[in-house]
């Protein structure tokens, strides 16, 4: 017979009690974590979310808690009532906070049963994810994923509290919108009142946060929940959480400096102070230095080697000289056998030989073909004896493409090479992370290399059409300059927007703008990519009709709180820091979502559904 809880209340948590409250009555409430019978003493760790406590039922102290400690499982729920003791110095158990007591039980109330668990909540790793959330409020009681959950609240409290102290208010946006055209597909809810209409679910708040500023809010932040119905992997999911906040009046330095203070007090209550401001580098910068536009700083920079080389020798390695040739160089990995560089290249993208990108890895051949140049390369990259180094050129039939483009702007040719030569870099350093170990935590400010990447290209060129389209969303703005020297039509090429990334280790952690806050500047966004007045409005009418009103110049940024909370967490995977995550095809396990509904659920919404075979 299982007991009632009555009046009882628990007096400490099961991590609460130390050395000093020996002597002491106490009431505790948990989970029997792991049991112990040792005939005449049975002794329960019993667990809750503070912490584990020893309890021991003594049959010759109170045999009726000692025969229900017979009775009792792992996961049975009870209530111990009795006095706190202190344990013998030989059976301390210092990898316990509670290691030095345990609570001797006069009386054992037993408030629930509990199946056998497919899987132990002790246990500290569980290696089939799937039976994780299908069982989710199983796997919740373990430790780490109550850490992780702790820290996500730190974290989120933290946030919300420097935000509100930099004046900025909270604001809910509609999670039933409109749907509007912003990169990913929209999750639709059918309208049972306006037959055949849909809301949109939001992928951001982007035009509401925008609004806001129009209405005069001035700092505007939310935690806010967003939907994306997009290809899952490990740090994407179909609904996530953002650190969304606008601006009324800002320069990109007022921005920088909010999310600086905002995630400094984040990583402080996750025991790691941050040391702001943190380094800038335009995307030009981050391509030619680090070939990607979300660069990890603890790898070695890329180098352009052209200039080592004497005339014809690039033309015997069947290399296109008049595009970038880019040294990767990974330190402390050591020599490569053939095999291993085999092994190597099966790792890099597959799109490199599609676009003619050569790969020269097999650095002491190139030593024997050129050993000056091959010396001057060591040099340029500071490589040692120990290190890998490869190069990454155009192959002798590849062309730069066609595109206008102003001096010093990277070509989408170029970019190529220096993006194929980032994907190098990062499978080289990936594959060796053991040897190079630039990727293991110091336990300081150093496992944590921040960049904010600025100057974005404003347009992008599209091969096949031969025109140019936006590469951010149509209401950021373009850099001041560009627009007065005309560049918008003479010159899109070089137009730079005034967009910034916040990266972490390689990791894009979130993405803001200033905004267009002028009509005329917007309408001659539109006209620059050949959209009419009429189907600018078509798709953003009331947006463009709230910028008639007298909007300030505002701009700002979204941050993905989940993939914060996974850094900090230590994790692979936002599922480890989201309580109720959907697997990688957008399955809730737990619930068993997503499922058909009924024909009268569907005949109310006007919805008929037709299976393709």
């Amino acid at each position: 017979m299982l007991d009632f809880l009555g009046t009882l209340q628990r007096t400490h948590t099961c991590g609460e009690l130390r050395a000093a409250s020996a002597g002491e009555s106490v009431i505790l409430m948990g989970w029997v974590n792991r049991r112990r019978d040792h005939g005449n003493l049975i002794f329960l760790d019993l667990r809750d979310r503070f912490g584990i406590t020893q309890v021991v039922l003594d049959a010759e102290l109170s045999p009726e808690a000692h025969a229900k400690g017979e009775a009792v499982r792992p996961e049975y729920v009870v209530a111990a009532i009795g006095k706190v003791r202190l344990r013998g110095r030989d059976v301390i158990n210092p990898k316990m906070a509670t290691g030095e007591i345990e609570v001797v039980a006069e009386q054992l109330l037993v408030l629930n049963d509990a199946k056998l668990a497919p899987f132990s909540p002790a246990e500290d790793a569980i290696a089939n994810e799937e039976v994780r959330l299908k069982y989710r409020y199983l796997d919740l009681r373990r430790q780490e994923m109550q850490h992780n959950l702790k820290l996500r609240h730190d974290i989120t409290l933290a946030i919300r509290q420097y935000l509100s102290g930099e004046g900025f208010l909270e604001v809910e946006t509609p999670f039933m919108t409109r749907s509007t055209p912003e990169g990913a597909r929209d999750y639709l809810v059918p309208s049972r009142v306006h037959a055949g209409s849909f809301y949109a679910l939001p992928q951001s708040p982007q035009l509401f946060k925008q609004i806001l500023m129009i209405s005069g809010l001035d700092r505007y932040f939310q935690i806010a929940r967003c939907f994306r119905d997009e290809d899952l992997r490990a740090d994407r999911q179909p609904e996530f959480t953002q650190i969304d906040l606008e601006i009324s009046f800002p320069q990109q330095e007022s921005v920088f400096a909010v999310v600086e203070g905002f995630l400094s007090a984040a990583f402080e209550v996750a025991g790691t102070k941050l040391t702001p401001p943190f380094p800038r580098m335009t995307f030009d910068e981050a391509l030619r230095l680090y070939g990607i536009d979300k660069p990890d700083l603890r790898l070695p920079q890329l180098t352009r080697v052209n200039d080592v080389f004497a005339p014809g020798d690039l033309e015997t390695l069947a290399v296109n000289p008049a595009l970038p040739v880019v040294a990767v160089r990974i330190p402390a990995v050591g020599e490569l056998s053939r095999k291993e560089r085999d092994d190597l290249r099966l790792l890099y993208p597959a799109k490199l030989t599609q676009q003619g990108t050569k790969v020269l890895d097999d650095f002491k051949r190139l030593e024997k073909m050129f050993p000056e140049a091959m010396n001057k390369v060591r040099e340029l990259t500071g490589a040692g004896e120990q290190d890998v180094l490869a190069l990454v050129a155009a192959a002798s039939t590849v062309e730069a493409t066609s595109e206008p483009r102003a001096p010093g702007v990277l070509s989408s040719r170029e970019r190529q090479i220096y993006e194929a030569a980032g994907a190098v870099r990062l499978a080289i350093a990936q594959k060796y992370a053991d040897r190079h170990k630039l990727f293991e935590k110091k336990g300081n400010s150093d496992d944590y290399k921040f960049l904010w990447v600025t100057d974005f290209p404003f347009f992008e060129w599209d091969e096949d059409t031969k025109s140019w389209t936006f590469a951010h969303h149509p209401f950021t703005s373009p850099h001041e300059d560009d627009l007065k020297a005309g560049r918008l039509t003479s010159d899109p090429g070089a137009v730079r927007a005034l967009a910034y990334d916040i990266v972490l280790n390689g990791t894009e952690l979130g993405s803001g703008s200033i905004r267009i806050h002028r009509q005329d500047v917007q309408r001659e966004i539109f006209r620059a990519l050949g959209m009419s007045d009429e189907e600018a409005k078509a798709r953003f009418g009331f947006f463009l009709e709230a910028l008639e009103y007298g909007t300030p110049p505002h701009g700002g940024i979204a941050l993905g709180l989940d993939r914060i909370a996974m850094i900090l967490a230590g994790a692979q995977s936002l599922r480890e820091v989201i309580a109720f995550p959907k697997t990688a095809k957008a399955i809730d396990l737990m619930v068993d979502a997503p499922t058909p509904v009924s024909e009268v659920q569907l005949r109310d919404l006007h919805i008929r559904t037709v299976l393709k075979n």
